[in-house]
């Protein structure tokens, strides 16, 4: 019998992934990011810096943005969580906002773009007529080594005049 002096070291939790309740055992110390990777299966959910600054782990969390490698699984406990494979299902055409990623090559090698994407998602849900100024405040937290950042923003102009 464990001791209950201890303390635990797994926590029972229930998510909501991606429209899909989950209930996972997770460490005390796991980050959401490593949950939804690891017992998900939600690989867009990419893990750069570890500490909130490159965007790459982005997801909505309860109707927000949020850097999963900055939020414990266990606080998340009972929360929606939506993650970039969300946008668009396997089989499904592309979201807006993802096929002019492609039409504006705003990706190369990809490993910063399901984070823009969550960002630019929640900017143009809620600012649908967003401005440049709008759309580079909204992804400043997400870092892209390899675009420019040009192709990005013209991505998410394209995809809020589809709107």
């Amino acid at each position: 019998m464990p001791d209950p002096r201890e303390p635990a070291t797994t926590h029972e939790i229930e998510l909501t992934v991606d429209a899909t309740t989950r209930r996972l055992t997770v460490e005390a110390r796991e980050t959401l990011a490593e949950a939804l990777r690891e017992r998900c299966d939600a690989l867009g959910v990419r893990i750069g810096c570890g500490e909130g600054h490159c965007g790459a782990c982005t997801v909505d969390l309860d109707g927000a943005t949020a850097r999963a490698c900055t939020v414990l699984a266990v606080q998340a406990d009972g929360a929606a969580v939506r993650t970039v494979e969300s946008l668009a299902g396997p089989g499904e055409p592309l979201a807006p906002l993802q096929r002019a990623f492609r039409e504006q090559h705003a990706l190369q090698c990809g490993f910063c773009t399901a984070g823009m994407l969550m960002s630019a998602e929640e900017l143009l849900r809620e600012r649908p007529r967003a401005d440049d100024d709008e759309i580079r405040a909204a992804l400043s937290g997400n870092l892209c080594r390899c675009t420019g950042y040009q192709g990005i923003l013209r991505a998410v102009r394209a995809a809020r005049d589809e709107r």
